[in-house]
Parts: C-alpha cells; structure tokens; sequence
C-alpha cells in the first residue's frame, strides 16, 4: 500500500491503533459541545478526522492485527457505492455482533439480501407508510400525555425519543402496544450486554411460545397473517416455494434487526433533530406556524404530511449531517490502488 501512496499510523503490536482511537475519541467527548459549530465531525470521530489531515484522504489504520483501509475521498466512495458487481462485500460483523442480530438484512449478501429486502419493501411501500400515520399520531399522543403529567419536572429527551421510536416500530412493523414494545427493547438490550459479556446462550425471548400458539391456531388464522412487517415474514415463512420461503431463525435475525438497528438510527436522529430546534428558535417557529397553517387544531395525515415544505427541508437538511461509516472487504482495483483490505468508508460531514 505505500507503493501507492497509502500512509497511516503506525502499527502497534497485537491491539494495532484501537488504544489510540479508544483515546482520542474518549477526549473528545469529555468537554461540552460548542453548538456554536456545524462541524462536529471532529467531535464524534476525532482520529478519521485527525489522520485524514496527516496522511490523505484515503489511509491504512489497523483494528488489532486487521488492515483498514479508510477511504473519505468522494469520487472513490461513489465509486463503490455504486457497484453493481457485487466485487464489495459487507464487513464481516464481530461474533458478538453476529450472535446479537443474526444474518439479517443488515450483514448478508446475495440471494437471501435479495429475498428479505423484497419482504420489507412490500411492508413498507408508500401507501403502507401512509395507513401507517394513525399509529404513530397515537404513539406521539401517548408520549404528550406522559409529559402533562410532568409538566414542572425535567424531561429527559433522548430516553423520550427512544421510547417514541420503540414504539411507533411495534405498533406499525409488529402490531404491538407501547408496554409489550417496550418490554421487547428492554430484553433486547439486556441481550446485547449478555452477548458482550458472552456468557450465555442467546434466545430471542418468546418465539417458543408464539410458536405453540401458532400451532393451535385455526386453518383460518394461519393464513392470515396481517400485513405489517410481521404478517410478511409470517407469510414469507409460510410461502409454498422455497425459493421465497425464510425459516423461522431468518424471522428472529430480522426482528432483531428491525427494533434494534430501526430503533437506534430512527432515535438519533430524532434527538438531533430536537436539540438543532430548540438552540434554533427561529426554524422552530417556522415549522410550528406551518404545521398549524396545515392541520390546525387537527391531527396530522398523510396528505397533508406531503405539503409541509419546512419540515421537508428540516429533515434534509438534519439528516445529510448524520455520520455514516460504512464497512467493506475490498479485493480489487479502485482507481489507481490496488486493495485487498477491509475498507471502511465515511458518509457525512467530511
């Protein structure tokens, strides 16, 4: 790599530059943010940041005794962001990770990518997503009742915003109320610090008994499953052709994969959203006055969702500056290198 020009920081026996990434990035994090500053890309990922000024936009760090090839230069991310030669494979996730989510959409390839990325998007093609604003007007209206009650005390808003996400995915991917979604995330996380701690077997807490129940179930509750993203696994792991049929364990993995990953990227952006409003007040007004323009004293619907033109160029605008790193194995000729590394590339606020 350094016959091509690709530099990086020095390797460091067995931990490689993770003791120096731990480090910068915890110093980073430990002094107030300035929201005087739209750049907080130095923030959040300082050593990228730093190393990209040192050694180029494309450099080599390593994760223990694994090469990463980081590549920030625009023209090489678009490059490979849009093979179609599937020569770009999906980092492989760590075994804790893997035991977490399973081989859901998120981490596989190839057919099986194919076969559950057709299930979701038949859940949640455009007119889905728009009989889907009832549940989460009601999962927002739950959420404001919660804070009447504590109208003279402090309100944490990221855990609101989390509860809000948690949800609007049960009730529109699962059918599921508020508290039985909220149980589901709580098990879920206490899954993630039994598989970070590996001590114990993972199960999926439930699926046994939805199982029996499903056996004895009628021919007529068999074969209607409901049309959320439940219902179309459901149908997906009943389909007649194994071509199309998903087992029972590609089921949970995407269950998993929904709350958690859904949840997650869903919540932090949510936040954000609501902290870059509260600190610009003028924005707030704006989109408040026009949601009232719109709907009044009414609840919002999907048609009229459609027409909020400040609100669309909110959740542009707020959304292009959420950080993406996305992770690859590379083996082949991009522009003028010549990779065979694990590749990580960046999206965002470069």
């Amino acid at each position: 790599m350094a016959s091509q020009g690709i530099k990086g920081p020095a390797y460091r026996f067995l931990h490689g530059n993770t003791k120096e990434i731990v480090r910068m990035r915890g110093e980073s994090i430990s002094t107030p943010m300035d929201f005087s500053s739209h750049h907080i890309f130095a923030r959040l990922l300082p050593d990228i940041h730093a190393w990209k000024q040192l050694y180029g936009r494309n450099y080599l760090s390593w994760h223990g005794p694994r090469a990463q090839l980081v590549v920030t230069d625009p023209e090489l991310i678009k490059e490979i962001m849009n093979n179609k030669d599937g020569v770009y494979l999906k980092g492989r996730p760590d075994q804790f990770s893997k035991k977490l989510l399973g081989d859901g959409i998120v981490v596989t390839e190839g057919e099986k990518w194919s076969k559950l990325r057709k299930i979701a998007n038949h859940a949640f093609y455009a007119e889905s997503l728009k009989g889907m604003v009832p549940a989460m007007i009601a999962s927002v209206e739950t959420m404001l009742e919660r804070w009447r009650q504590r109208e003279e005390k402090e309100i944490e808003v990221h855990k609101e915003s989390r509860l809000l996400t948690a949800e609007v995915i049960s009730r529109t991917a699962f059918g599921s109320s508020y508290l039985e979604g909220e149980k589901i995330f709580a098990m879920l996380m206490e899954m993630g610090t039994i598989v970070a701690r590996n001590r114990y077997k993972i199960r999926l807490p439930g699926i046994g008994d939805d199982q029996q129940a499903g056996r004895e179930n009628d021919e007529r509750r068999r074969k209607n499953y409901g049309s959320d993203f439940l219902g179309s696994l459901i149908k997906a792991n009943h389909d007649p052709d194994e071509k199309n049929r998903i087992s029972v364990d590609d089921m949970v993995d995407e269950c998993k994969t929904f709350y958690l990953a859904g949840q997650e990227t869903t919540n932090g952006l949510l936040a954000w959203s609501l902290l870059l409003l509260a600190v610009h007040t003028d924005w707030q007004e704006k989109a408040r006055k026009e949601v009232f323009e719109l709907f009044g004293q009414r609840n919002p619907n999907a048609e009229g969702i459609a027409r909020l033109k400040i609100a669309c160029f909110l959740a542009y605008e707020l959304s292009v500056g959420v950080l993406g790193i996305v992770s690859t194995m590379c083996e082949l000729s991009v522009g003028r290198m010549e990779m065979v590394v694990f590749c990580k590339r960046t999206r965002g606020d470069i």
